[in-house]
């Protein structure tokens, strides 16, 4: 039986880089691997690719998949024709590029390490869950936390390495083990794997995912700041420093305890996410998948309450009927993303100065289409 996975994304450029990827609507099969896709920018302030297409380059990560076995332990699956939807943003130019007929923005300096998070973590991603241990289907609660903390941690690891330059990557069919930015150049980095008895989510910056659960906020990730008790203590014990400098900073520069990139700051700042693995639950509204554009003006608890109310709203004026083969435009959900611009709408509104990216993922297998008899 398909799980239907709504998706939507809402974003203003106002500063540093973040990206983020959905992988949305798929239907889920067993005994394969998942596909890990990113999305094309398609009108402003959403990506969205198409059934059936799979673009090459995306944004970095929230990977959403299908129908699972007690416990996550089978391995996942999304039919090809699921659709995508993403958004990254940053600060610096941008250049215009075409990609399967079209158009896309990308970065030409602040972006370039998240450009890279939205060309390969989902990739690594994709490779690391082809390959789930022998004993998977035996694992305890305990043990499947460990596997999907190690599971995270190598992919963002492998993609920090390539980043910096101390792993080969492929270019144009060449190797190159050369850093592919400047030491002061990173991207935050959020990824969720939803399946049907579990959710599981690595955070690796100060982007935020959270659950509205019934009418009560779930935060599934933790804000990674260098003024966290933790995280001063690990900075501090590598030979680190967090300096009160327009708030608290890595060395009086970086307002982040974790990155991807950001080699000149290492081994006070590292890409390790830390990982959170939660039962699903039958009042699970949706995800909100965010930036601190969005956070810094809105709490979770209202963020929550306007995803709710959006969602329930359009459904409540249309009579569109979305399902796991389509989202009303073909694209992306409408009701999640009359959800996810009404907040990006709302951080603007409240003041908000830094970057604002949202994504807004419906977790109900179905909504009712308005009653027109």
């Amino acid at each position: 039986m398909a799980i239907e996975k709504k998706t939507a994304a809402a974003a203003c450029n106002l500063g540093h880089a973040n990206a983020i990827l959905a992988v949305s609507r798929g239907r889920a099969t067993r005994g394969a691997a998942p596909w890990i896709g990113p999305g094309i920018r398609t009108r402003p302030g959403s990506f969205a690719c198409p059934s059936g297409a799979r673009p090459s380059s995306g944004a970095s990560p929230l990977a959403q998949l299908g129908r699972a076995g007690p416990a996550c332990r089978e391995r996942l699956a999304t039919d090809p024709d699921g659709d995508v939807s993403g958004r990254t943003d940053g600060w610096g130019r941008r250049k215009e590029g075409k990609l399967r007929g079209r158009e896309k923005k990308i970065d030409a300096s602040g972006h370039v390490v998240s450009n890279y998070c939205r060309e390969r973590l989902h990739v690594v991603l994709s490779k690391e869950l082809r390959r789930p241990p022998s004993d998977l289907g035996e694992m305890s609660d305990v043990d499947m936390k460990e596997h999907w903390d190690d599971l995270f941690t190598r992919c963002f690891q492998t993609v920090d390495d390539e980043v910096s330059g101390l792993a080969s990557r492929l270019v144009d069919g060449e190797p190159r083990s050369d850093p592919i930015a400047a030491e002061n150049v990173g991207s935050t980095a959020v990824a969720v794997v939803v399946c049907s008895s579990h959710v599981a989510v690595a955070n690796c910056g100060d982007s935020r995912i959270v659950l509205s659960r019934g009418k009560e906020p779930v935060a599934l990730s933790i804000d990674q700041k260098p003024d966290r008790k933790d995280e001063r203590a690990r900075i501090e014990a590598a030979g680190g420093k967090v300096i009160q400098w327009n708030g608290h900073r890595v060395s009086g520069i970086l307002a982040m305890s974790r990155s991807i990139g950001d080699r000149y700051l290492k081994p006070y700042i590292i890409p390790k996410p830390e990982v959170t693995v939660v039962p699903r639950a039958k009042d699970d509204d949706c995800l909100i998948l965010a930036s601190d554009g969005l956070w810094d003006v809105v709490s979770n608890e209202e963020a929550c309450k306007v995803a709710r109310r959006q969602i329930q709203q359009w459904h409540k004026n249309n009579s569109v009927t979305t399902s796991s083969s389509d989202g009303g435009d073909g694209s992306t959900d409408p009701a999640a993303q009359a959800a996810a611009d009404y907040l990006t709408r709302l951080a603007l509104k409240k003041g908000s100065q830094d970057n604002i990216t949202v994504i807004v993922v419906d977790l109900k297998p179905r909504r009712k289409p308005k009653n027109n008899s």
